[in-house]
């Protein structure tokens, strides 16, 4: 069947076609992404604006109509973080519903959390033992654990790359000052975090996905043989800690000059590689590797699990 995934996030809305049946690799066929950065459309009370709301409404309706033009047999439309946040989410969503003629899920954190572990667990196999998810979007990171295809933690928490950006830095570069104070906030989220997760067992693989972690891996990691034609992105905190301050330096639009940065990231990209540091550390990650599936791609397989 051919299926399209819409993700309706809080940095992008991006909708991946693909050709799938159950026991084979998902095929893309087609991709529409339109860059929103939604965070610089929240009130101060959460709410989104009227501005942001249009702008919703015009991405989701233009990825439905590519969508309709490639045959789909089915659509897999969903939202995350930012609008399942804000207080005047359901409203946006009715109405770029009734626009776009589709419906969306609003998927809750946690649900985040397990459906990007199913994909990650898909692409490593059972060879990888338990494992450690870390996965930064625009409005939350995802947290996942365990040694199945369904984690035993599953957890998300309010420090996503476009969120931290919006509260913590302001300004373009942004100052010592202002690096410090998100370092220091996202230290004392994560410390609470891991307290009430408890004790996990030491993972065997630590994975990270999501475009984020991608992009800090292009910049400042490495690349190892992997299964067949396939190399393996690796990123070592040691790495990361040593690109961050002159990452910080540079002004947003320059840095898509730099290896993996583009530009629908460069403005949340320093916010969201001191979240990723700050998480290593607070679960004594020294490296991870980077997988080329995520929330979208665990979508596509529960519902091809469900069709067998």
């Amino acid at each position: 069947m051919r299926l399209g995934v819409l993700d309706v996030g809080s940095n992008t809305v991006h909708l991946l076609v693909v050709d799938a049946h159950p026991g084979a690799h998902p095929i893309p066929m087609a991709s529409e992404k339109s860059v929103l950065r939604l965070m610089r459309y929240l009130e101060d009370d959460g709410s989104i604006s009227e501005v942001g709301v249009e702008a919703i409404i015009h991405a989701i309706s233009e990825a439905a109509k590519v969508a309709r033009k490639s045959g789909i047999d089915e659509l897999l439309a969903f939202a995350t973080s930012a609008i399942r946040e804000a207080p005047n989410g359901q409203d946006v969503l009715k109405r770029a519903e009734e626009a776009a003629d589709i419906e969306l899920d609003v998927l809750t954190g946690p649900d985040e959390a397990r459906l990007t572990f199913l994909a990650v667990r898909r692409w490593y196999g059972w060879s990888a033992g338990r494992m450690l998810l870390f996965d930064i979007g625009g409005g939350s990171l995802e947290i996942a654990h365990g040694a199945d295809e369904v984690p035993d933690v599953a957890h998300s928490v309010p420090l996503g790359a476009g969120r931290s950006t919006v509260e913590f830095l302001p300004d373009d570069p942004p100052t010592d000052a202002q690096v410090a104070k998100l370092r220091a906030h996202a230290r004392g989220v994560l410390e609470e975090t891991v307290r009430e997760i408890g004790g996990i067992p030491e993972a065997d693989h630590v994975v990270g996905s999501s475009k984020t972690i991608r992009s800090l891996a292009r910049l400042a990691g490495s690349t190892e043989e992997g299964v067949g034609s396939e190399e393996r992105s690796i990123l070592k905190l040691s790495q990361l800690d040593d690109w961050l301050p002159r990452l910080a330096r540079i002004p947003a639009d320059a840095r898509p000059n730099l290896p993996g940065i583009t530009a629908d990231r460069t403005f949340q990209i320093v916010a969201g590689g001191i979240v990723l540091s700050e998480t290593m550390r607070a679960f004594k990650a020294k490296v991870l590797e980077v997988s080329p599936w995520a929330l979208r791609e665990g979508l596509i397989l529960r519902r091809l699990d469900r069709m067998d």
